[in-house]
């Protein structure tokens, strides 16, 4: 994914437009190949069409699912790796901290220096 992966799903969700688009344009040719002589449509013609209007549409939820489950596993390891980031951050500042103050105790109990 580029960066936040807003342009590979904006892409993608217009590549699936255009598909559904081709898709519809053929379902209408899968259309008039199933009417009878007397005009009417035959089920199972409508059925197909159906299942095919249907499956473009599974298929990109689908397409949808997988890529958002993949940007909550993203998030996921991002977040634990931030989280451990911050408690090294706190275990070093507390660190600092002691060695500060054994630093300045130190410091307090030099001889004061002699003024001649």
């Amino acid at each position: 994914m580029k960066g936040n992966g807003s342009f590979e799903i904006n892409n993608s969700s217009e590549m699936g437009f255009s598909e559904n688009i081709r898709e519809l344009t053929s379902a209408k040719v899968t259309v008039s190949k199933v009417k009878n002589s007397d005009g009417s449509m035959e089920a199972r013609g409508a059925g197909r069409l159906v299942h095919q209007l249907s499956e473009a549409s599974r298929r990109e939820i689908e397409d949808l699912v997988g890529k958002l489950m993949t940007l909550h596993k993203k998030l996921q390891i991002d977040g634990d790796r931030i989280q451990l980031d911050i408690e090294e951050y706190a275990d070093l500042n507390e660190s600092v901290m002691q060695l500060t103050d054994i630093v300045a105790d130190s410091v307090g109990k030099l001889p004061a220096p002699r003024v001649n």
